[in-house]
């Protein structure tokens, strides 16, 4: 978990506040030591909001950015549609490259915005997404 303050108030508006959950994920992920390899990237309907190398491994990031006050924080509010539409995404992805990595997974970030401009973020790493049919 990290604490940050924001300085100014995260947009109102949810696509707005979902770039700047994006931006703030990608930055922690850095700082983590990953290399972000796309944002947004999209087949179809589908999208992947990060994919990001670690070490040999290929991870797919989805970012959910909530108010604290939300009844179902970001991990839970990724439904079993979301999570079809995000393996479908992951494949069409995998498909495009030329060498396939030899490890991929899937996690979520989630950023909580607090009412005071700050926010807390959670990295879920390894969630479970491809072994459901």
């Amino acid at each position: 978990m990290m604490l940050e303050k924001l300085g100014l108030r995260a947009p109102s508006d949810r696509a707005g506040r979902g770039r700047f959950g994006e931006r703030k994920a990608a930055a922690f992920l850095r700082k983590k030591g990953y290399r972000v390899l796309v944002r947004n990237w999209r087949a179809g309907h589908d999208e992947l909001d990060l994919v990001c190398q670690e070490g040999e491994v290929l991870v797919f990031v989805e970012v959910r950015t909530r108010d604290e006050s939300a009844l179902v924080g970001g991990f839970h509010s990724v439904t079993e549609e979301k999570k079809t539409r995000l393996r479908r995404a992951c494949r069409a992805y995998l498909k495009q490259l030329r060498k396939h990595p030899a490890h991929t997974r899937f996690d979520i970030v989630e950023l909580r915005l607090g009412q005071r401009g700050d926010f807390a973020l959670y990295h879920h790493p390894n969630v479970s997404l491809f072994n459901q049919t």
